[in-house]
């Protein structure tokens, strides 16, 4: 399996530099993955709780941020 790709632009000497990250920065790349999924996925919960809260309220969320303001 290929690794990403790095771009570095030396604005300096005007030269682009491709090249395949490091074991070090992948395990970054992939730790940062994890915790971003792990952020959305805690979104995600949160909304529809507050969806399902809402509901069982039976008021709209417009009626929510007025009560809440």
């Amino acid at each position: 399996m290929t690794k990403p790709t790095i771009r570095i632009h030396d604005l300096e000497l005007n030269e682009i530099i491709d090249r395949e990250m490091t074991d070090a920065e992948f395990a970054e790349h992939e730790e940062q993955i994890a915790k971003n999924a792990t952020i959305q996925a805690k979104a995600e919960s949160k909304g529809i709780a507050k969806a399902a809260l809402l509901k069982k309220l039976g008021i709209s969320e417009a009626e929510a941020e007025l009560l809440l303001a």
